[in-house]
């Protein structure tokens, strides 16, 4: 019978949750490098027992994770990034010069077609690259020396590539987003990089309709139209059907376009999930009721879902990897909280019921299907 593997990364330690087909009894494993901060897990989609992980503390500084048996077992990769060349300065919150300085990795992507290949974003914003399983990591620093990055500055969390898409029909095709930059694309493999930004505005920055500066949340695609993006930023749902040439808005009837998770059922690409919060200061539901929204339409007319999900009194966010979904023909969704709560719903977002509680506060969620 197949099954799912959700992956999830926590402010203390990384968790595995497994269950077969129903979705119904969840085993938990964990927490793995217990107390320290996990960013990101993901696994392959090639090998399903290979799986990556961003362990990182702010005293012992990054280290890369790799398990090759479905997450119960894992050694320590190479944990070191260097900026390629001179780094120069990039700008800081007030418009001064800052130098390049390597934080943490935000987010891992595994290669569509080789389990040892992967792509990290990292902060300050950079693009990564493994070719033999995270034994060592070299940056393209076509993304960061691209002409306007000497003018990103970082939002809220940071300056981060924190969005990587690889493009399942074009394997030069790749996309980044990058808070608070904006979105880019390579069509050659991430030598080079173009600012997709045209259509996105944002009232926070002095030229709201700039090429670059714009912050960026989460980008989604779906693999069966990969020139359809949906974009959750900072205010405002966007979709572009050109690549990311042209955004337009889909924010529709939501009761707030603030957000950071996006994502889209596996099965149909006009089905688009978001997360609204309150405001960019008060970072958690309207009126205390976690609600999942849904489009059915690519956006514009959205629908709550609220089935099984707390409806008074909740107080949590949901941060920009912490949704995901699985590829079952009823499409699974996973959303974990900065409450510690994950939850799933097997029957793609009418009810929902939570996985895990008590965790430490959730930064990310992956999910894994397996084939029986």
């Amino acid at each position: 019978m197949s099954g799912v593997r959700v992956l999830v990364g926590t402010r203390k330690g990384a968790f595995v949750l497994s269950a077969d087909g129903t979705r119904k009894d969840w085993d938990i494993q964990g927490p793995f490098f217990g107390g320290w901060e996990v960013y990101h897990l993901k696994g392959s989609p090639v090998d399903p027992n290979r799986i990556y992980a961003s362990q990182g503390s702010g005293w012992f500084g990054q280290l890369m994770q790799r398990s090759n048996d479905g997450g119960r077992t894992w050694e320590a990769v190479d944990k070191t990034f260097a900026y390629a060349g001179e780094t120069g300065t990039h700008e800081w919150y007030d418009g001064t010069p800052h130098p390049w300085e390597f934080k943490r990795v935000w987010h891992l992507e595994p290669s569509l077609t080789d389990p040892d290949v992967v792509y990290a974003g990292v902060e300050d914003a950079a693009l990564f690259r493994t070719t033999d399983g995270g034994q060592s990591w070299h940056e393209l620093p076509g993304l960061r020396t691209h002409g306007s990055g000497s003018h990103w500055a970082p939002g809220a969390g940071g300056l981060c590539v924190h969005t990587v898409i690889l493009d399942p029909v074009n394997a030069g095709r790749m996309f980044v987003a990058i808070s608070a930059a904006g979105a880019f694309r390579s069509d050659d493999g991430g030598q080079s990089w173009k600012a997709i930004n045209r259509g996105l505005r944002s009232n926070h920055i002095p030229d709201p309709d700039a090429e670059v500066g714009h912050c960026v949340h989460h980008v989604a695609q779906h693999r069966a139209r990969p020139d359809v993006l949906f974009m959750q930023k900072h205010w405002d749902v966007m979709r572009s059907d050109d690549a990311g040439e042209h955004w337009v808005e889909v924010s529709g009837n939501l009761p707030t376009d603030f957000g950071f998770p996006i994502d889209i059922h596996a099965h149909e690409p006009d089905t688009v999930y978001v997360v609204p919060i309150k405001s960019d200061s008060e970072h958690y539901p309207p009126d205390g009721k976690l609600r999942v929204y849904r489009s059915r339409t690519g956006g514009n007319e959205w629908e709550p879902l609220t089935r099984g999900l707390p409806q008074q009194n909740c107080y949590v966010n949901v941060l920009r990897d912490a949704m995901a979904v699985d590829t079952l023909d009823s499409c699974g969704i996973y959303f974990g909280t900065t409450g510690g709560q994950v939850y799933a719903s097997a029957d793609a977002g009418d009810t929902w019921s939570a996985i895990a509680r008590d965790l430490p506060p959730v930064l990310s969620v992956e999910v894994q299907t397996l084939e029986g």
